[in-house]
């Protein structure tokens, strides 16, 4: 018997297909259409969705919120919705055990940072999750490679990262070329558009060994006072 797990606000899967290497049946939720999520989709609103039926809980709240460019455009007038706060609350009442990622500055318990060089992907990309009745072990943070130093044609010298961005506007990774993101992030199934939203299939895969332990063994961590102690963490 497999466990199954609910992944909400799912996008294109990048955090799903890391979980079903572990071994979980998936089911994502998202507002949006995802023609290219490859496990079975409910499309449908990750806050109002039945929980019921689920052994654990992956949720991916949009981050736009919390993002540097999200101070620039609130000065334009655009809002971002911020759904974290929402979403612990709805997931601490199933009593199971659940994982909340998002980028660093949202606002989460900092339970685990993951980075792409830990698993050996050119991408950076950190990302916090906040990892609830279950303990997973952070490995160890290796030092980036430092950027290169160039001379642009017009003979001004600037710095390029020896990592691909994967951004929408490219930044200054070492590639804007399409393969090449698909390459570091390890993934082949997504748009570009999906892949600059995703998180590496490699991130997942790493909690949801810990997450298959703890539920294989029936042994997760119980806190009375979670939703305090989540309260009083947060950073």
């Amino acid at each position: 018997m497999k466990f199954k797990i609910l992944d909400l606000y799912c996008g294109a899967g990048g955090s799903a297909v890391g979980l079903h290497n572990v071994g979980f049946d998936i089911v994502g939720v998202d507002i949006l259409s995802q023609p290219n999520y490859p496990f079975e989709f409910i499309k449908g609103d990750s806050l109002e969705i039945d929980l019921d039926g689920y052994d654990a809980y992956w949720a991916s709240p949009p981050c736009q919120a919390y993002t540097w460019a999200a101070s620039l455009h609130r000065n334009k007038g655009k809002i971002y919705p911020d759904l974290i706060k929402k979403t612990r609350e709805l997931l601490l009442k199933t009593n199971k055990p659940f994982v909340i990622e998002n980028v660093i500055g949202a606002p989460i318990r900092r339970d685990l940072m993951l980075c792409g060089v830990m698993f050996g992907l050119n991408v950076i990309r950190h990302r916090h999750f906040e990892v609830h009745r279950f303990h997973v072990e952070e490995p160890f943070h290796l030092k980036h490679k430092p950027p290169i130093l160039f001379q642009t044609k017009n003979g001004n010298v600037t710095k390029r990262s020896q990592y691909c961005s994967v951004a929408g506007h490219g930044g200054h990774g070492c590639s804007f070329k399409f393969e090449d993101w698909k390459k570091a992030m390890d993934i082949d199934w997504m748009t570009k558009k999906e892949l600059v939203q995703a998180v590496p299939p490699a991130y997942s895969q790493y909690i949801g060994k810990y997450l298959l332990r703890a539920l294989t063994s029936g042994y997760y961590d119980v806190d009375e006072n979670i939703l305090e102690s989540v309260q009083t963490k947060l950073i």
